[in-house]
């Protein structure tokens, strides 16, 4: 089964990824950086996924978009990538 998993700056600014599985977002699971920058590497990443037991699906590249706020505010990041359970389980 494949996943979405978002990386993001948004609310105070530091960096969490979660995974976006069925259920609410109370359920996912996610990670925080605990930082506002630098934004997480690859690695950083992927390490980060595996301690939630999911790993990038082959092939797949991050995606990058801007999600403006206000003319005046900083601009949020969003990242996602499709993600599966380590060892194909659900």
């Amino acid at each position: 089964m494949t996943y979405s998993a978002r990386l993001t700056n948004s609310f105070i600014g530091e960096w969490e990824l979660y995974v976006v599985t069925d259920g609410t977002s109370l359920d996912w699971p996610e990670h925080s950086f605990e930082r506002t920058a630098p934004a997480p590497t690859v690695q950083e990443r992927a390490d980060a996924l595996a301690l939630l037991g999911y790993c990038v699906e082959q092939d797949a590249t991050w995606e990058w978009q801007e999600i403006p706020t206000g003319v005046m505010d900083r601009v949020e990041l969003l990242a996602s990538v499709d993600v599966s359970p380590m060892g194909g389980g659900a």
